[in-house]
C-alpha cells in the first residue's frame, strides 16, 4: 500500500455536530432559544424584526472588544485595559476635533492610532519584560483611565459631532439597518477567518495549550503575543469611535465596565481562561446571549438589575452544562492542564438541574407578574364606567438616576397620580448618572410601544437624537426637570425656570455672604443641562448685582454624596477663603456639609438644591443655612398629568394651563409646564415639610 493510500485509510473526520461546536456551543445555542422564547411570551413587541435590529446595534461595542478578547484568552491571556482605552481614545477624538479643530476623520485616525499604541504598550510588557497580563492590563487599565480624565480634568463633555459622524452610531441604513452592524458584521467574518482558517490563528490555539511546546514547535510565540494585544488595542479604539458616535458626546467614562462584558461573552461562548480553547462562534452567541436578556428584561418591564444576576444564572448555567456535556465525550480523559476530572456526572447533572430550575423559577415568576399587572389593568377597566377606554395610557419616565434621594421622592408623586389617572407608569432608568444606559432604555420603549416618554434628561446632545425617533414613531415626549433639544421633545415639565433657580441662589448665598466674598459650586455633572443653566444664571446675576462675590471653582460630584464630601475637603484646602459652598444637586449638599463639618470651619456655610429630609441635621446645627428647592413630590406628580393629558390631546401648544389634579390650574407658558417658583427651608421652617 502507498503512503498516500495509507495516510488517506487513516484520516478521521469529525462529526458535523463537532466541528460545527467545538466547545459545545451548541448549549449556548439553546440558552438563546429558550431567552428568546420566554421573552416573546412575556415582552412586548420582543420578538419583531425592528427590536431583533435594536438588539445587534446594541451589541456593536461590547462585541468588538468580545472579539478582539477571544484570541487573547484563547492564547491564556488577559486584557482588562480595553474599556478604559475606550475612554481614553473617546476623549483625544473630542478633543482633537473640538479644541484643535481637526477634520473628524483625522480625529478618528489618531484615535485609532492611540488604540493601537496602547494595545502595544500591553503587548511589549508581556512579551519583552515576561509580565503576567493581568498585572500589565490592569496596570494600563488605571494608566489609560486616568489619562483620559486627567485630560478632561474628569467634567469635560465633547458634543456637537455633525451628522455625518453620527450617522455611524445612530444611523439606519435603508430605514431598518443599523450603520454599525456593518462593521460588526465585517469584523465577525474577519475574526472568524484570522482565527479558524488561517495558519496564524490556529497557532495562537497552541501557544494557549502549551508556550513552552510552541516555542520548541517553531512558533515564535512573543510576536504573535504582540500581535494579538496590538489587535486588542485596535478593537478598542474603534469601538470608541462608534461610542461616539452612537452617543453624541465624548467622555472620559466611555466604556466604563464594558471590559467585563466582553470577557464574560468570550467565557460564556465557551472559551478557556486557561487558554488553548474558544471559537468566534460561541463568542458571538456569548454575547448575544447577555445582550437579548437585557433587552428581554426592559421589554418586559423587570429592573434592569436583574440582568447582572441573570446574567451570572446563565454564565454558571452555561459552563456547568458545557462541562457536563463535555465530560460525556471525555468521561475517561484528563483535563487540557493534565488534571483528572474527579466530580461524577451525576453530581454535575444535579447542580445543573438546581441552576436550570432557579432560572426557569426566575422566568416563570417573570411571565405572572407582568400577566397579573395585565390583569389588574382588566379588571380596573373593566370595573369603572363604560366610558373609561379599555386601553390603558403607558406612560414611561426615567429619572438621571434611580438611586438619587431627589428621583426616589419623584417617583412617589408619579406613582401618586398614576393611581389617580388609571395610567400604566413605568419607572426605569440608569443606577447612576449615565447617558449610555438612558438612551438604551428609551430605545426599549420605542421598541414597546408606549404611548408617553418623559425624561430627566443627563446629556442633552446624547438623548436628543432617540427622543426624536420616538417621536417620529409617533411617541409623544416630555422632558422634566432637564431639557432636551427643542425639537425632541413635545413639552418641558419645568420644576422652576432656569432663572428663577439661579437667582435665588445667588441671592441666598450673597445673603449669607454679605455681597461680598468666595464660594465654590459642587455640581452633579457638567454635561447636566439644567445644572449648566442654573450655572449660567448664577453668573449673570453675579455681573448683575454683585460684584464682589466671586465664584472661584465649579467641581463635580456626579451626583454621588460620597464625592461631594471629597471635593468640598478639596475646595477648602486649595481655597482657603471660601465662606459658601453652593451644591447643586440632592446629595452633594449633605455630602458637603459633612465636609464643612469634619472640618471644624465653623465660618464656612452650605446652601444648595437638596431635599429638606437629608438636611434636617445639618440644618440644625448651623452646617446648612438653608435648602432651596421646589416639592419635589410635586413634580413628579405634575409630569405624569401632564403625560396623560398630552397624550389625551388635551395639553397643546398654545395651551395657557393645565388641570393637575390636586395641584389645581399649572400655568404653561409656550412649550412648558411650569411647576412654580423655589421655595426657601430653612431652620424656622425645615420640621413642616416631609420629604
Amino acid at each position: 500500500m502507498s503512503p498516500t493510500a495509507s495516510n488517506a485509510s487513516l484520516q478521521i473526520v469529525a462529526p458535523l455536530r463537532v466541528r460545527l461546536f467545538p466547545n459545545h456551543e451548541w448549549v449556548l445555542l439553546l440558552v438563546l432559544i429558550f431567552e428568546c422564547a420566554v421573552f416573546g411570551l412575556v415582552g412586548d413587541n420582543f420578538l419583531t424584526s425592528s427590536n431583533a435590529f435594536e438588539i445587534t446595534r446594541l451589541s456593536v461595542e461590547v462585541g468588538l472588544l468580545a472579539l478582539a478578547l477571544t484570541p487573547v484568552i484563547i492564547t491564556g491571556g488577559i486584557d482588562l485595559s480595553v474599556g478604559s482605552m475606550m475612554g481614553l481614545a473617546a476623549v483625544v477624538l473630542g478633543g482633537l476635533w473640538r479644541d484643535a479643530h481637526l477634520p473628524i476623520v483625522m480625529a478618528a485616525f489618531v484615535a485609532v492610532l492611540l488604540g493601537l499604541l496602547g494595545g502595544g504598550l500591553n503587548g511589549l510588557l508581556i512579551t519583552r519584560l515576561g509580565l503576567p497580563p493581568l498585572i500589565v492590563t490592569l496596570g494600563t487599565f488605571s494608566l489609560f483611565r486616568g489619562v483620559a480624565e486627567g485630560l478632561t480634568r474628569g467634567i469635560e463633555n465633547y458634543s456637537g459631532f455633525s451628522p455625518a459622524f453620527l450617522f455611524l452610531g445612530q444611523g439606519y441604513v435603508g430605514g431598518l439597518i443599523p450603520t454599525q452592524l456593518l462593521v460588526l458584521i465585517v469584523a465577525v467574518l474577519g475574526f472568524g477567518w484570522w482565527l479558524h482558517r488561517t495558519a496564524f490563528g490556529r497557532s495562537l490555539y497552541a501557544i494557549g495549550y502549551s508556550p513552552e511546546g510552541s516555542r520548541y514547535a517553531g512558533i515564535a510565540v512573543s510576536r504573535k503575543l504582540f500581535l494579538v494585544y496590538l489587535v486588542s488595542g485596535l478593537a478598542a479604539s474603534v469601538s470608541a469611535i462608534i461610542y461616539v458616535a452612537h452617543l453624541g458626546q465624548a467622555k472620559s467614562d466611555a466604556g466604563t465596565g464594558f471590559e467585563l462584558m466582553a470577557i464574560t461573552a468570550v467565557v460564556l461562548g465557551g472559551a478557556s481562561i486557561f487558554g488553548g480553547r474558544g471559537t468566534v462562534l460561541g463568542t458571538v452567541l456569548g454575547l448575544f446571549a447577555i445582550v437579548v436578556l437585557q433587552n428581554g428584561l426592559r421589554l418586559s418591564r423587570q429592573p434592569a438589575e436583574l440582568a447582572g444576576i441573570l446574567t451570572g444564572v446563565l454564565l454558571l448555567v452555561t459552563i456547568v452544562l458545557n462541562r457536563f456535556s463535555s465530560m460525556k465525550g471525555t468521561r475517561h480523559q484528563t483535563e487540557t492542564f493534565g488534571e483528572e476530572i474527579d466530580v461524577k456526572n451525576s453530581q454535575v447533572a444535579v447542580l445543573s438541574a438546581v441552576i436550570l430550575l432557579a432560572a426557569l423559577l426566575v422566568a416563570g415568576s417573570n411571565w405572572l407578574l407582568v400577566r397579573s399587572v395585565k390583569q389588574d389593568g382588566s379588571k380596573s377597566a373593566s370595573g369603572s364606567t363604560t366610558s373609561t377606554p379599555a386601553h390603558r395610557i403607558q406612560v414611561a419616565m426615567m429619572p438621571k438616576a434611580k438611586g438619587d434621594p431627589y428621583f426616589v421622592s419623584c417617583r412617589q408623586g408619579a406613582e401618586e397620580a398614576a393611581k389617580e389617572l388609571g395610567v400604566d407608569l413605568l419607572w426605569d432608568g440608569p443606577t447612576d448618572l449615565d447617558p449610555a444606559k438612558q438612551n438604551e432604555v428609551v430605545e426599549a420603549w420605542i421598541t414597546k410601544g408606549v404611548d408617553v416618554i418623559a425624561v430627566s434628561v443627563e446629556n442633552q446632545a446624547g438623548i436628543s437624537t432617540v427622543l426624536r425617533k420616538a417621536r417620529e414613531k409617533g411617541i409623544k415626549v416630555i422632558t422634566w426637570d432637564a431639557d432636551a433639544e427643542k425639537n425632541a421633545r413635545d413639552f418641558l415639565i419645568n420644576q422652576a425656570t432656569p432663572q428663577g433657580i439661579g437667582y435665588t441662589l445667588t441671592d441666598e448665598t450673597a445673603r449669607i455672604m454679605g455681597t461680598k466674598g468666595e464660594f465654590a459650586i459642587i455640581t452633579a455633572s457638567l454635561s447636566a443641562a439644567n445644572q449648566n443653566e442654573w450655572i449660567k444664571n448664577i453668573r449673570a446675576r453675579l455681573a448683575e448685582k454683585y460684584p464682589d462675590l466671586k465664584l472661584v471653582a465649579v467641581q463635580p460630584s456626579e451626583g454621588d454624596r460620597d464625592r461631594a464630601f471629597s471635593e468640598t475637603q478639596t475646595v477648602l484646602k486649595v481655597y482657603p477663603n471660601v465662606k459658601v459652598i453652593m451644591a447643586i444637586a440632592a446629595p452633594a449638599v449633605p455630602g458637603a456639609a459633612e465636609a464643612v463639618k469634619q472640618s471644624g470651619r465653623t465660618d464656612v456655610k452650605v446652601t444648595g438644591l437638596s431635599l429638606p429630609n437629608m438636611n434636617k441635621p445639618y440644618v440644625k446645627d448651623g452646617v446648612v443655612e438653608s435648602v432651596v428647592l421646589w416639592n419635589t413630590t410635586d413634580l413628579g406628580y405634575l409630569t405624569v398629568y401632564a403625560a396623560n393629558a398630552l397624550s389625551k390631546g388635551e395639553l397643546k401648544l398654545g395651551d395657557k394651563e393645565i388641570n393637575a389634579g390636586r395641584l389645581g390650574k399649572i400655568a404653561v407658558v409656550d412649550d412648558e409646564v411650569r411647576l412654580g417658583a423655589p421655595f426657601i427651608f430653612n431652620k424656622e421652617n425645615i420640621d413642616r415639610f416631609n420629604f
